[in-house]
């Protein structure tokens, strides 16, 4: 009996705590993403699939601009677009990454807010690695989809 107790404390995730500037930090990270969701409701998506982000006085991409090519992030803002709006077929074809990434972080929001009330980030044992995690899964998709747009 002793062992199956001994082998599920070892399936145990400690939660890593978190004091009143954690939640103070995590109360505002989900305020900042729900604002960037306000934000991509405010925007039309852009029918060419990029170019959204022009609505707010930024310029065209430099990169398209320059080279001739999109850079990797090209889409993003068109995809947030469009998810808010429950398009994810379009989301998803002005950028597999931006779509990845408006899943993450519609999802963060709510942990943010199991974490604050529980006084540790819900499920989550190291925040470094899980961070690492989370850098590398966008980053990765991000240039592959943009090394798959390039040879297409």
């Amino acid at each position: 009996m002793s062992t199956i107790q001994n082998s599920q404390d070892d399936l145990e995730i400690r939660e890593y705590p978190i004091g009143t500037w954690g939640q103070l930090l995590l109360a505002a990270w989900s305020l900042l993403l729900i604002l960037g969701f306000a934000m991509a409701i405010y925007l039309a998506p852009h029918p060419s699939g990029s170019g959204t982000h022009q609505q707010l006085g930024l310029p065209p991409c430099t990169m398209k601009v320059v080279m001739g090519i999109p850079c990797p992030s090209c889409g993003m803002t068109t995809s947030f677009s469009n998810f808010v709006r429950g398009n994810f077929v379009a989301a998803y074809s002005a950028n597999p990454a931006g779509l990845l990434l408006a899943t993450i972080c519609v999802l963060i929001i709510p942990w943010c807010w199991v974490s604050i009330a529980r006084r540790h980030l819900w499920k989550i044992e190291n925040p470094d690695r899980a961070v690492l995690i989370l850098m590398i899964l966008i980053c990765s998709s991000s240039l592959l989809q943009w090394a798959v747009r390039l040879l297409i």
